[in-house]
């Protein structure tokens, strides 16, 4: 059997759908830059999917673009930005923050998640520092929704952050580059529309939901950013072509094709877990979206490469490594049950 791939999420090309779009208008002549009339009509879906018709939406070309354009918009030279230890700008964005200027300031995690309670001790410290002057001062709260554990932030915790984050008057940034697998997948409670009403700005992931490539960020509030179209283009984040996008976001904005485009992912992660259990594999940390976390002994690990792709998450200790399975929105379910045979 040949290796089913899940080292990532973002592996295949395109839903079918978006590909026929693709050809369909290949040679089309619009104008560039987002100023088509597929960016325009992704506009207003996006806009109605979130209930917030006066929302800002831009189309950027990656999820580390993204973060990068919409941090350092949102923050003033003198500061930093408060996230998860474990927060993808944290650790896995090659220190892309930094190199933008400002300092990512951490906060323990709980599977991958900040709390509350959490964020308002290191604000009121921060607050009353006497050194304060001399310290990269925290200007916005940046979390993800699924986290990098594949955990999600319940409506509730989102409001309790939220209601710190209105206190200290920070702005609140949301990293969807897996919006579509929280979405879909039931135990989640946060939706579109509470991004909109609990949020400074968030972003709708595509590359790793359907999309050959992109993001669309949101801003509740139009203006938030003056000239943000012009801060997307010094930092290379702009697609000259930029009906490419709003044509993949139109296309994933119909039909609902976005709420839904992650059940596959779910329902394929939700199988693996109970089968690698139920042969006696330990998952590292529970998750219920579609990144799936093992900890593998050597043998394990050997055995398991042999019929699957993963990636490496880390080495808890000599003897054990954490890898990571991700499903996603084209997961052959058969490959998984080829998979889920090969373990007998």
């Amino acid at each position: 059997m040949a290796k089913i791939m899940l080292a990532s999420d973002y592996q295949e090309g395109a839903h079918p759908r978006i590909v026929e779009r693709l050809v369909e208008t290949n040679l089309l002549a619009t104008p560039g830059y987002g100023t088509d009339a597929f960016s325009a009509a992704a506009r207003e879906k996006i806009r109605a999917a979130c209930h917030c018709p006066e929302a800002e939406v831009h189309f950027l070309i990656g999820g580390t673009q993204t973060n990068a354009t919409v941090i350092d918009a949102l923050l003033h030279s003198y500061e930093g930005v408060i996230a998860a230890s474990s927060g993808h700008i944290s650790v896995h964005e090659a220190g892309a923050i930094e190199f933008g200027g400002h300092k990512v300031l951490t906060l323990p995690h709980h599977f991958g998640k900040i709390n509350a309670s959490d964020l308002a001790v290191y604000c009121e410290e921060n607050l009353h520092d006497g050194n304060r002057e001399h310290m990269v001062i925290p200007g916005l709260v940046y979390i993800s929704q699924p986290t990098e554990y594949g955990t999600l932030y319940s409506r509730a915790e989102l409001t309790a952050i939220h209601d710190v984050c209105q206190r200290y008057q920070l702005p609140l940034y949301v990293d969807g580059a897996r919006l579509a697998y929280a979405l879909a997948c039931p135990a989640n409670d946060t939706m579109l529309a509470d991004l909109a009403t609990l949020t400074d700005a968030f972003y709708i992931g595509g590359t790793k939901c359907g999309a050959l490539l992109g993001e669309a960020v949101v801003f509740p509030q139009g203006g938030r950013v003056p000239h943000f179209f012009t801060i997307i283009k010094q930092h290379g984040a702009l697609l000259a072509k930029g009906r490419l996008l709003g044509l993949q976001f139109d296309t994933l904005f119909t039909d609902d094709l976005y709420l839904h485009i992650g059940q596959n992912a779910i329902t394929a992660a939700n199988r693996l877990r109970a089968a690698f259990t139920a042969h006696g594999y330990a998952l590292a940390f529970d998750s219920p979206t579609n990144q799936i976390f093992l900890t593998l002994t050597a043998d394990e690990k050997e055995k398991l490469d042999t019929v699957v792709e993963s990636s490496f998450w880390e080495a808890p200790d000599t003897d054990h490594t954490i890898v990571r399975l991700a499903t996603s929105w084209a997961t052959p379910l058969d490959k998984v049950e080829q998979l889920i045979a090969a373990l007998d």
